[in-house]
């Protein structure tokens, strides 16, 4: 894995009139760590948003931490992984039991980690259930979700993300399996 606290990467949202993520996906001892912050301005509002989530060596996410600061203040959501069930603010979710991935709205980079989990091979796909985090709302929920690899283009691994009320999407991904582009949302600032 190339990237380091010193190499951040960025994308530029390309669906809302002005908006700004920065993320990073760091080693940690026992799996890694995910970093992302975003700021988001249009006519429909303005908001920022800093996401953390933890993953195992496997890449199964086991705690995610999102903040947000909006027109209605600040507030912020935190997830924890216990014994194969979800702890949201302290509170179990039963609906979330056997999801191993968070997704957050506001960063592409939660899509690093499934993709990485899964390895799947071009052609092969895996429906799987996540925790999805909406931002700025930071409304928790269960969401089902395909990945379908499919043939590299450019020198660019790229998947089908689908599942999504408005997909599907397809994400351009690195190396390191950090999303370069991401179909209709937004696009990395390189």
């Amino acid at each position: 894995m190339s990237s380091s606290p010193a190499d951040p990467i960025a994308w530029s949202r390309i669906d809302v009139s002005a908006g700004l993520g920065v993320g990073a996906l760091l080693a940690e001892p026992g799996g890694v760590r995910l970093e992302a912050s975003e700021t988001v301005a249009d006519a429909r509002g303005r908001f920022s948003s800093r996401t953390t989530v933890r993953a195992d060596l496997a890449w199964a996410s086991i705690q995610a931490r999102v903040e947000v600061l909006a027109a209605a203040g600040s507030s912020a959501v935190a997830l924890d992984r216990e014994a194969g069930g979800w702890l949201v603010g302290g509170l179990r979710l039963p609906e979330l039991d056997g999801c191993l991935d968070v997704e957050v709205a506001a960063t592409p980079l939660t899509n690093t980690l499934p993709i990485r989990r899964l390895g799947l091979r071009t052609g092969e796909y895996r429906d799987i259930s996540v925790v999805r985090v909406d931002v700025p709302s930071l409304r928790v929920q269960r969401a089902s979700r395909r990945y379908t690899r499919m043939c590299a283009a450019d020198g660019r691994e790229r998947y089908e993300y689908s599942g999504c009320p408005d997909g599907p999407y397809v994400l351009t991904v690195d190396r390191d399996g950090l999303v370069v582009d991401y179909e209709g949302l937004a696009v990395r600032v390189h």
